[in-house]
């Protein structure tokens, strides 16, 4: 029998909490549930979980500043947030914290399992040990480093790593948007692919040292990274 996967649910509607706990331990998930974002800090750090599922409207903490607090010290366990937002800018700054996906609410159970083993298995599948050069930096993966000749290393979060990496493994190729979409984010829905337009801004600034270096975006295709 396979081991079950250790998952945190931050959820403050205690009956809500409660049907999505039990259901989830019907399969063979292993769930520690909590009502407010100061009491679920407390336990990610003695749990250990293996991935996060955090609603963002919680009392004494939100699950935005929950994850930024997480991603602080752990900048690899996927992160589920359950919303009943729906303005882009919540979407995007949940992406742009740290969150590797959302559910708005309200949401069946079917698909939240099926989010959760994706990105579990996309964490598993995109480990690697490369360390890769692209111009005048060199980009430890694994580490999620970026370092320009031999000036101090950046620091890159888990969404820009893997956004780099494929950039790199396609150099002076299309990279699809809605392929990529898919593969990190898990959709290609309008939501998504604004977050992405925001990491790709960010990854433009953190290259931009090389000036040879550019993200070119290829309308109604994708991005391509060129040197």
């Amino acid at each position: 029998m396979a081991d079950k996967i250790k998952l945190l649910l931050a959820e403050d509607e205690a009956a809500l909490g409660q049907i999505i706990k039990e259901s989830l331990e019907t399969r063979d998930f292993e769930v520690t549930l909590c009502a407010n974002g100061e009491v679920d800090f407390s336990k990610y750090t003695s749990a250990r979980p293996e991935v996060l599922v955090l609603d963002v409207m919680m009392p004494k903490k939100d699950g935005f500043t929950l994850a930024k607090e997480i991603r602080a010290i752990d900048d690899t366990i996927p992160i589920i947030f359950l919303t009943a937002k729906s303005q882009t800018s919540d979407v995007v700054e949940g992406f742009s914290i740290g969150g590797n996906d959302y559910l708005k609410k309200p949401f069946s159970m079917e698909e939240l399992i099926v989010r959760v083993h994706n990105l579990i298995d996309r964490t598993k599948t995109q480990k690697t040990s490369e360390t890769l050069i692209i111009g005048a930096f060199t980009f430890d993966f694994p580490k999620q480093q970026l370092r320009f000749k031999e000036e101090a290393v950046i620091q890159l979060t888990h969404r820009e790593s893997h956004l780099l990496f494929h950039l790199i493994k396609n150099k002076n190729q299309v990279l699809d948007r809605s392929l990529i979409l898919n593969k990190l984010w898990g959709t290609d829905d309008f939501f998504t692919a604004r977050s992405m337009d925001v990491f790709i801004s960010k990854l433009r600034k953190k290259l931009k040292k090389d000036e040879r270096l550019q993200i070119i975006n290829v309308r109604g295709f994708g991005y391509k990274l060129t040197d």
